[in-house]
């Protein structure tokens, strides 16, 4: 015998003699039950669960689901569609040796195309650890751009790139040409392309991206502890308040920033280990470097702990 009490708005199932109990599911009957006193509260459970255990890798010429994939609302028809195993019985082939029963192309050309774009997005975004709601914005922005047919000539996969470089500076976790490139096998020059004209063809815009957008994911990867990060993140901030660097990039900037952070501190980094996390030369540091280099005192912030003085760091 169950009561039920309201929490939230929302219906929750417990024992009437222990209602905090947290209620234990045997699938196996579909009951569930209380661990305190082991009564059943509930039966007939539907279990919601995956009916199989499915492997990528699996060789296996069967499939044991019996259900189709998820229905994709982004496709025109949903891809709701009908897969026949292969025969193995006599009934399933004619007397030359055919099979009866063959699965019809019933994809349409455009929704093929997008799945093979979707395919490619979804691996580009595993490839640099980004969730999945940057996968569906970026899935969204290449069937916008795909039906108004506006960048046609273009090569979908040059298309994918830019839209997922789009998604991410409109999320607020921008990446760098080069970082897209890497996983893509577009050059960097077709991605700008494309990027230009998207924004052009969706008459959207994304932000300016800024020091900050790289500083923390770069400090990260080079292991500098926060203090450095948060000296790092001022110094370019500075800078930038000051005209210091004007007609410089964001991330020559942050790259910049980090090594005269880092070499104040105790956790120094060289120039070639900082280029290689952002994506720049080692000549491009050293001149935004020596832009912000004369105003090194006025940079820093009042509570760090210096390792090594100002008027000691390397003058390049």
């Amino acid at each position: 015998m169950a009561s039920t009490s309201r929490l939230d708005a929302l219906p929750r199932v417990t024992c009437p003699n222990h209602p905090d109990a947290i209620l234990v599911e045997d699938y196996r009957a579909g009951d569930m039950i209380c661990p305190e006193c082991g009564l059943v509260v509930g039966d007939r459970v539907i279990d919601v669960g995956s009916e199989w255990r499915t492997f990528s890798n699996d060789k296996a010429t069967k499939d044991p689901s019996r259900v189709g994939d998820s229905q994709n609302p982004l496709l025109s028809d949903g891809d709701l569609s009908t897969m026949i195993g292969k025969g193995t019985g006599a009934a399933s082939f004619d007397e030359f040796g055919n099979s009866k029963y063959q699965n019809r192309r019933t994809m349409s050309s455009s929704d093929r195309a997008m799945m093979n774009a979707f395919r490619e997005i979804t691996t580009m975004a595993d490839r640099i650890n980004l969730p999945r709601n940057i996968v569906d914005r970026t899935n969204n922005l290449f069937k916008q751009v795909y039906e108004q047919k506006s960048l046609k000539g273009r090569a979908n996969d040059a298309i994918a790139s830019a839209c997922l470089y789009i998604a991410c500076r409109q999320e607020g976790v921008p990446r760098t040409f080069k970082e897209i490139c890497a996983v893509s096998r577009i050059s960097k020059k077709e991605i700008g392309r494309c990027f230009k004209l998207i924004l052009k063809a969706l008459e959207t815009s994304v932000d300016l991206i800024t020091t900050g957008d790289f500083m923390s994911r770069f400090c990260s990867n080079l292991c500098l502890p926060k203090q450095v990060q948060m000296a790092a993140t001022h110094i370019a901030r500075k800078a930038v308040e000051l005209d210091l660097v004007p007609g410089r990039s964001p991330i020559s900037v942050a790259a910049a920033a980090i090594y005269m952070a880092s070499q104040a501190s105790a956790e120094k980094r060289t120039q070639k280990e900082i280029g290689d996390i952002a994506g720049v030369a080692d000549v491009t540091i050293r001149q935004s470097y020596r832009l912000i280099y004369p105003r090194a005192p006025d940079l820093f912030p009042t509570d760090f702990k210096f390792d090594t003085p100002v008027d000691k760091l390397p003058q390049l």
